[in-house]
């Protein structure tokens, strides 16, 4: 665990993972991203311990979390995302380093703007997807969009950091604190200064407890803070950024890291 995380952990009281999930699962949830740094984040969590248990798994309370993403050769994924298409997804295998476990993961824009993750446990951090993985992430878009998932998918960029997870003591709302981010990519690898952190909050409506805590300390939300996007962006793997430059700046990695050659994707209709 990071010292300025560490430092405030003992203010929380713990919460097993078992009481977590009885408590706020958040599969399908309005997210917000705002992107701190460490003073404020101090701030924050002083505030938080109030209303908020932390996640405790044997002792521990950071967790180390590798990420891959996959997208199709024009990088849909992310170009549907920097052109706010109503209807994008993100496809990730997930590894849960302390524990060992896999799971495949697709989020997806559904309607209201609410956030669907939806998962299946694999046997080990896949760098290729193979056709039971396919087809899960087909009925995904096909239950959620009623169209198919046509995109060969390859891996792209591989995310670590850490990572505590609050949960609201009266249950319905959570919150996860990333800290010490990595992007690793094909020949490119970028950190994030290790005074930034991303908060993200999980609730019903979008407005929770920690989303008001978070306005009374004058912290707004950042706007299009997707770890994904954003490590795309600074390996240097697309040639627009643009619309996560606000993201960047915030986590300190706005200077382009080399020029992109990738060709952007035609336009098509929503999925």
């Amino acid at each position: 665990m990071l010292p300025v995380i560490a430092s405030a952990a003992a203010a929380f009281r713990p919460i097993s993972l078992t009481t977590l999930n009885g408590k706020a699962a958040m599969m399908e949830r309005l997210d917000n991203k705002y992107i701190l740094a460490e003073d404020r984040l101090l701030s924050a969590l002083g505030v938080l311990s109030a209303s908020f248990d932390m996640l405790e798994i044997s002792g521990k309370r950071a967790f180390t979390y590798s990420t891959r993403y996959f997208d199709d050769a024009e990088l849909r994924n992310y170009y549907d995302h920097h052109q706010r298409r109503r209807k994008r997804g993100k496809v990730r295998v997930r590894e849960y380093v302390d524990s060992g476990a896999s799971y495949l993961e697709v989020k997806l824009k559904e309607l209201r703007a609410t956030t669907a993750k939806r998962r299946i446990e694999v046997n080990e951090p896949l760098v290729a997807l193979d056709d039971p993985c396919l087809g899960f992430i087909d009925g995904c878009y096909r239950d959620s969009y009623d169209q198919p998932f046509l995109k060969p998918l390859k891996p792209v960029i591989l995310i670590e950091y850490q990572r505590i997870t609050l949960v609201a003591k009266d249950g319905g709302e959570r919150l996860t604190i990333d800290a010490g981010l990595n992007f690793h990519s094909d020949g490119a690898h970028r950190a994030a200064p290790l005074d930034r952190f991303i908060i993200e909050t999980k609730s019903a409506r979008g407005n929770g407890i920690a989303d008001k805590i978070l306005r009374s300390l004058h912290v707004p939300p950042t706007k299009h803070a997707s770890k994904y996007c954003m490590g795309m962006a600074a390996t240097g793997q697309v040639s627009r950024r643009n619309g996560f430059l606000q993201a960047l700046r915030r986590m300190g990695l706005d200077e382009p890291l080399k020029p992109a050659t990738h060709i952007l994707p035609s336009p098509i209709e929503d999925f």
